[in-house]
C-alpha cells in the first residue's frame, strides 16, 4: 500500500477483491461517491456486490446488476444506490436518476463513471481495476479525509492478516459516544471476535490550564489502559475479555467476544438476579488492594490516574456549560452563577476527604455488563468499557449501577441493590457505612450533573440527539439524591439558578 494520496493494491484473486469490498464498506460514509472503473471482467461488479452484502450483513443477498435499470437502491444501515452508467445516453440524465438526492444521506457506487464525468461530484472517490498477471491491480484516489478513512480500513486488514485472521469477515458493530469504533470479526471456524478501533487523536482545544478536556478529566486516549485494566480484572477473578491481538501504536485490539446477553430482559427492564450479581462483582472489586501501576508486558505499563478534585469539577462543569443554556433558551450562566456553582463543588468534594477509595470502572451500568450464563459466581458478569478506570471514591460505581443512566431502576430495586452492597461490605469488615452513604450522594450528584451536560453536548455539538431520551431519567436520579443533607448547598444553588429537577419526578 502506498501513500494516502494514491492507494495501490495487488489483489491476487476474487477472494481478495471481495475482502476489499468489505473493507470499503466500513470506511465509506454518507455522502461518499465511489466510482468504479475498469475493463469488462476486471472485478467492478464483484467488488460492488461484496460492498453491498457487507453493508447488509448478508453474504447471500441478491445483488442484481443495474445495467438495464441504471440504478438499484438498498435501504441499509447506510442507504446504498448502485449505478451502472454504461447505457446512459447523456450525463444530464443523472439528475433524473436521483444521484444528488441519494448522496444526501447515503453512499453511491457508480460503475462506468466515464459516461458522466462532468456531472459526478468533484470530491468523488476513484477506484480503477486493471488486470495484472493472474490478479488485479487497484488504484484508489480521493479527498484527504476519504483516503484517510480508507487507509485506516486497510491498516486494520493488515493487522488481522498479521495475526492470522486474514479470512475473517468484518462487520460494523457500533460506534459509541466517544471516538472509538467497533467491528465484529466472523471467522470461518465459526468463532466471533470484537475489533476495537481507537486511533490516537490530536489534542482538542484547551479547557483548563492549557490542557484539553481528556487530559484534565484523566480520560484514556489510547488502547493501553483497556488492556491493563482487563488484565487486572481477570487476575482478581472477574470476567473481562481476553486480548487476542494488539497493536498499541496503531490503536487496534482484537478481543474475545463476550456475547450479547444483557442484564436486561427483552423489554429493556432490569433483571434483578443479574443486577444483584453485578453488585457482587463490585463488592469483590472493592475488597481488593487498589492497583496504581499495572505492568502489561516488559515494554508497557499503565499508571491508573486518580479521580482527583480537578477531574471531578471539570465534569460537573458540563451541567453549567451545556445543560444550563439548553434549559434556559440559550442564555448562558452568569459569572456569578459559575463562581457560586464552583464553590459548591469545592465544598462537596472536600466532604469526600475521608471516604474509601478504590478502582472505579467509571461506566458500570447495563450497556457494559454482559451476562455469562455458562459461568459461575463472579464470572457471570462480563465487563467491558473500563478504559477510563481511575482511583476514586468506591461509591461512584455503585451509584452508576443503582442509578443506571440508560434504564429505569425502580426505587425498590435500587434500595435493594444498595442494601445488598452494604451487607456484603460489612461482612468483609472494616467498612464505614455512614461515610460511604455520604460519598454515594455526592458521587451520584456529580455523575448526574455530568450526564445532564453530556446528553445536551451530544445533541448540540456532535449531532446525536438520541441521547436526550435519557435526560428525564437522569434528572429523576438527581432529584432523588438531592434529598441527602450533604447536598443542601447544591440543592440551594439549583433553586437560585431556576433549575427545578423535582418536576422530573412527577
Amino acid at each position: 500500500m502506498s501513500s494516502a494520496s494514491v492507494i495501490s493494491l495487488l489483489l491476487q484473486d476474487e477472494a481478495e477483491t471481495i475482502r476489499l469490498g468489505e473493507d470499503l464498506a466500513l470506511a465509506l460514509k454518507p455522502g461518499d461517491c465511489l466510482c468504479l472503473s475498469g475493463d469488462l471482467g476486471a472485478g467492478k461488479s464483484t467488488l460492488a456486490r461484496a460492498f453491498i452484502r457487507a453493508m447488509a450483513e448478508d453474504s447471500e443477498l441478491e445483488v442484481p446488476s443495474p445495467t438495464f435499470t441504471l440504478v438499484q437502491s438498498y435501504d441499509l444501515r447506510i442507504p446504498i444506490s448502485h449505478f451502472d452508467l454504461y447505457r446512459l445516453a447523456d450525463g444530464s440524465e443523472l439528475d433524473e436518476l436521483g444521484l444528488d438526492e441519494a448522496l444526501s444521506d447515503g453512499i453511491c457506487l457508480v460503475e462506468w463513471p466515464e459516461m458522466a464525468v462532468t456531472e459526478l461530484p468533484k470530491d468523488r472517490i476513484r477506484l480503477t481495476l486493471t488486470h495484472e498477471g493472474a490478479g488485479r491491480r487497484v488504484e484508489i484516489t480521493g479527498s484527504t479525509t476519504a483516503m484517510a478513512r480508507i487507509s485506516r480500513a486497510l491498516l486494520i486488514r493488515q493487522f488481522l492478516t498479521k495475526h492470522g485472521y486474514a479470512d475473517g469477515q468484518r462487520r460494523y458493530l457500533t460506534g459509541d459516544a466517544s471516538l472509538r469504533a467497533y467491528e465484529t470479526l466472523l471467522c470461518q471456524d465459526g468463532k466471533r471476535y470484537i475489533l476495537m478501533d481507537w486511533p490516537r487523536r490530536p489534542d482538542g482545544p484547551p479547557v483548563l490550564d492549557g490542557k484539553p478536556y481528556p487530559k484534565v478529566a484523566h480520560l484514556a486516549e489510547e488502547v493501553l489502559p483497556f488492556v491493563a485494566i482487563a488484565q487486572y480484572l481477570r487476575d482478581i477473578g472477574l470476567r473481562a475479555p481476553d486480548i487476542v491481538a494488539s497493536d498499541f501504536d496503531s490503536g487496534l485490539l482484537l478481543l474475545e467476544d463476550l456475547g450479547q446477553s444483557s442484564v436486561l430482559d427483552d423489554g429493556g427492564k432490569p433483571i434483578t438476579e443479574r443486577y444483584m450479581a453485578s453488585i457482587d462483582c463490585l463488592a469483590h472489586l472493592h475488597h481488593q488492594t487498589a492497583p496504581t501501576i499495572i505492568a502489561v508486558d516488559t515494554q508497557h505499563q499503565h499508571q491508573v490516574p486518580p479521580f482527583d478534585p480537578v477531574a471531578m469539577k471539570i465534569e460537573t462543569r458540563l451541567l453549567i456549560d451545556w445543560y444550563f443554556p439548553w434549559k434556559n433558551g440559550g442564555i448562558q450562566a452568569t459569572d456569578i452563577q459559575r463562581e457560586s456553582y464552583s464553590r459548591v463543588w469545592d465544598g462537596l468534594i472536600a466532604e469526600l476527604g475521608d471516604c474509601e477509595r478504590h478502582l472505579l470502572l467509571r461506566d458500570y451500568h447495563s450497556p457494559n455488563l454482559i451476562w455469562q450464563a455458562h459461568e459461575e459466581e463472579l464470572r457471570r458478569i462480563g465487563l467491558i468499557d473500563f478504559q477510563d478506570a481511575m482511583i476514586g471514591p468506591t461509591a461512584y460505581d455503585v451509584a452508576s449501577l443503582v442509578q443506571d443512566a440508560r434504564v429505569d431502576i425502580p426505587s425498590t430495586l435500587g434500595d435493594a441493590l444498595l442494601a445488598h452492597y452494604l451487607r456484603l461490605r460489612h461482612v468483609q469488615g472494616n467498612f464505614d457505612e455512614t461515610s460511604f452513604l455520604k460519598a454515594f450522594a455526592i458521587m451520584s450528584a456529580q455523575r448526574n450533573c455530568k450526564l445532564a451536560g453530556i446528553w445536551v453536548r451530544l445533541k448540540e455539538r456532535d449531532g446525536k440527539p438520541g441521547y436526550l431520551k435519557h435526560m428525564p431519567r437522569t434528572l429523576r436520579y438527581l432529584a432523588a439524591v438531592l434529598e441527602h443533607p450533604v447536598l443542601a448547598p447544591l440543592r440551594q444553588w439549583m433553586a437560585q439558578a431556576g433549575i427545578d429537577v423535582s418536576e422530573s419526578r412527577t
